[in-house]
């Protein structure tokens, strides 16, 4: 299929862009000359009504004391042909009971029913109707004490419609012309433009055969000269180099800035390290001292010895998971993926905890369907237990821990939420890094070490799955979500 030239494509669009505003301007010229013609039929038919009260109020006024419907039918002929004479409009006299007592054209039968307008009129109120090329306007007539009965004029729209028309022609005509000029012109306008894509698209199309550019194909002093020189350069680029030897490069240029981020990112963690682990060292040897310069003190040593205990279990905490994380890089052979139940797992999990969770006041809840996930079952318990632990120890005394589990598409997901302290919104982005804690005097008092989001993480991510943490307030919510078992899925496929 031959493609369309951009002149082609840009005369159109310019074309169509004009006719629209042809188009929107005729719309809004129509519109207003319509509403024009409106507004003028209901000026001059509101003054025709108000002339035709004044003129049969008056004359029953003057007139002989008579009840005005007997009056109305007496005059309404009358009536009726001399207010025809003054409008120019046909005119229905009707008195209260509907029934027509005047007609200036008596000789023509309506040719419309106008029932449903003349009750409305009856009742005191205008109404319209609309009848081929014409309007019947029906308006009560009121007489002295109360309505005498409806008159009715019959306003020709003939003269309006064919204005109209003529406009609307003539709107026909001017956006068919400029649509023609308009293309003729834009087509001769981006003749030079495109001219030069032409060129430019021969110039690609020879490089790409391999036949390289002697000189630039345009000298312009525009965006086109600067892609002629710019298709230039890249000629003379791919001629004096070798493709094979730019893609080792960026390779080799790869592997560099990867090892420089590898070697930053083992600088940060070994001083992290050193940074944690002097930190508990210092209590220790200073609560060590304190017990050597007061031997006697009794309250002393044993708050020296508890703080001892708490200090170097939390060294031992994360001399155990500074260990699992770096095996998590080496050791993958050593992962044991099998069909787990997490519901099973998970109910198990919650009571070994339950003691704990009742030491802190803080009470578990699981919600739990039946799912199933393939995975290695010693890393879910360390990614489940770490998050339960952390929702007992940053909890509030009688809070909460909501353990859901459900399945959505191919995916388990296990939400963990409690009500506790929560983590401020600064830190969320920062939660799963190594030795990052939200707040150190609390993670010292908790024995939290700032390892075990970053344990969860990397061992979630292992088993295929995801951890992130949601915005919720108050508390805390982590979702995971793993692939669920399928029956055909085997340990080789195991990621």
């Amino acid at each position: 299929m031959k493609a369309v030239s951009i002149k082609v494509k840009f005369s159109l669009f310019l074309a169509l862009l004009l006719l629209l505003t042809v188009f929107v301007l005729s719309l809004l010229v129509l519109r207003g000359i319509k509403e024009q013609q409106q507004s003028r039929m209901e000026k001059e038919l509101l003054q025709q009504t108000r002339i035709a009260n004044l003129s049969i109020k008056q004359a029953y006024m003057i007139s002989p004391p008579t009840e005005a419907q007997q009056f109305l039918r007496s005059r309404g002929q009358q009536f009726a042909m001399d207010l025809a004479v003054y409008s120019g409009l046909h005119v229905v006299l009707f008195n209260n009971d509907g029934k027509k007592v005047g007609d200036s054209l008596p000789l023509t039968p309506p040719s419309y029913d106008n029932s449903d307008a003349l009750k409305y009129a009856l009742k005191g109120k205008i109404a319209y109707q609309r009848e081929d090329a014409s309007v019947l306007y029906l308006s009560p007539i009121q007489g002295p004490g109360e309505q005498m009965g409806v008159i009715q004029f019959q306003y020709s729209l003939a003269d309006d419609q064919r204005f109209y028309n003529t406009i609307a022609g003539l709107f026909v005509l001017t956006g068919a012309a400029v649509l023609g000029v308009s293309f003729i012109l834009g087509y001769l306008y981006f003749w030079r433009a495109a001219s030069s894509i032409v060129r430019l698209n021969r110039a690609a199309e020879q490089i790409r055969k391999g036949q390289f550019l002697p000189a630039a194909p345009l000298r312009r002093k525009d965006e086109l000269g600067q892609l002629s020189q710019g298709i230039y350069y890249m000629s003379t680029e791919i001629q004096n180099n070798i493709a094979g030897m730019r893609a080792e490069e960026t390779k080799l240029r790869q592997a560099v800035t990867k090892l420089q981020q590898l070697e930053q990112q083992q600088k940060q963690f070994i001083g992290n390290i050193s940074h944690e682990f002097k930190t508990p060292l210092t209590s220790i040897k200073a609560y060590s001292e304190l017990m050597e310069l007061y031997p006697g003190d009794s309250e002393m040593a044993s708050d020296a010895v508890s703080r001892i205990q708490l200090e170097a279990d939390r060294l031992t905490d994360m001399v155990d998971k500074v260990l699992r994380l770096a095996a998590l890089e080496k050791y993958d052979f050593e992962y044991q993926p099998e069909q787990v139940d997490l519901d099973k797992l998970l109910l198990d999990l919650i009571d070994r905890l339950r003691a704990k969770a009742g030491r802190y006041d803080v009470e578990i809840i699981p919600l739990l369907s039946d799912i199933a996930i393939w995975a290695d079952r010693e890393s879910l318990v360390h990614i489940f237990v770490n998050l339960l632990d952390n929702g007992i120890k940053y909890n509030v005394p009688g809070g909460r821990i909501i353990v859901s589990g459900r399945a959505e598409g191919e995916h388990a997901i296990i939400e963990i939420a409690d009500n506790g302290i929560g983590i401020p919104a600064e830190a969320r982005d920062k939660i799963f890094e190594p030795f990052y804690t939200v707040n150190k005097d609390r993670s010292r008092q908790s024995g939290g070490t700032g390892l075990g989001l970053a344990l969860v993480k990397q061992l979630t991510e292992k088993q295929g799955g995801s951890v992130e943490l949601l915005q919720e307030e108050p508390g805390t919510v982590f979702r995971l979500a793993f692939p669920l078992f399928h029956p055909c899925v085997t340990k080789e496929e195991f990621p």
